[in-house]
């Protein structure tokens, strides 16, 4: 048995990158894993195959820019599970016009729908349960770029990371006396889809040296495995090889 059997989590953007590798490592320390994503498609192959290997996976399709839809799925799982004791919010994007010279109106509500405001939507929907059972860890996958200022990923992406890892904070302000904890990881580079919408596209020799999905799976399994007395505020992770320095040089 795991640490986390008996666990119930609720993983958003649990398709590819971040979100998978989160779900495959929550799954593997024995959390029952509820995974989000708008691609049902690319979600149930991958339930399917924490399944093959003995974990305990469902698949809940959902755009969570939308606060309805959102909240319908939060009471499923609340019906069938009676709790939610993991939240991974890991749906993300950005786009490729992000530059002040060419992000549009429609681009900028785009980022700030799914990386803000759809983290503030889950946690919204989950914290009654958790208040109500005096337990719960809220993980937010905010970025490098919600700690500090790289020009590279843009005004949106910024603000939206920042409003994250600012958002995440709030909670352990308001409900550690309810026994809920947060987390805002910050990753730098992780070598994930989303790098294929970056203006430039990074080389494969440079998404080698980047972090890696499963490198943030770890993390999360680390931070999910303490004990609920131990709240990890913020956590900032990078590659060794970090281009954010060396571009700088």
């Amino acid at each position: 048995m795991g640490k986390l059997t008996g666990k119930v989590a609720w993983i958003t953007g649990a398709g590819t990158g971040i979100g998978l590798a989160g779900a495959q490592a929550l799954a593997d320390a024995g959390a029952i894993v509820v995974m989000s994503g708008r691609r049902k498609e690319v979600l149930a192959p991958e339930a399917e195959k924490i399944r093959i290997k003995g974990g305990a996976a469902e698949v809940e399709a959902l755009d969570v820019s939308d606060p309805k839809a959102v909240k319908k799925v939060a009471n499923g799982i609340l019906s069938r599970h009676g709790r939610i004791d993991i939240l991974l919010n890991s749906a993300g994007l950005n786009t490729t016009n992000r530059y002040w010279k060419n992000q549009t109106v429609e681009g900028w509500k785009e980022v700030i729908g799914i990386n803000l405001d759809g983290s503030f939507y889950t946690i919204h929907a989950v914290l009654p349960a958790m208040r109500a059972k005096k337990d719960g860890l809220i993980i937010n996958v905010s970025s490098w770029a919600g700690v500090f200022h790289p020009k590279l990923t843009g005004a949106a992406y910024n603000g939206s990371k920042h409003a994250v890892t600012a958002m995440t904070e709030t909670i352990n302000m308001e409900e550690c006396a309810n026994g809920i904890r947060a987390c805002a990881i910050c990753p730098a580079e992780v070598a994930t889809p989303i790098m294929d919408r970056r203006p430039v596209p990074p080389s494969s020799q440079d998404r080698a040296r980047m972090l890696q999905p499963e490198d943030l799976g770890h993390t999360i399994r680390f931070i999910a495995e303490l004990p609920a007395h131990a709240c990890i505020n913020q956590l900032i992770i990078s590659p060794t090889w970090n281009r954010m320095y060396i571009e700088s040089l």
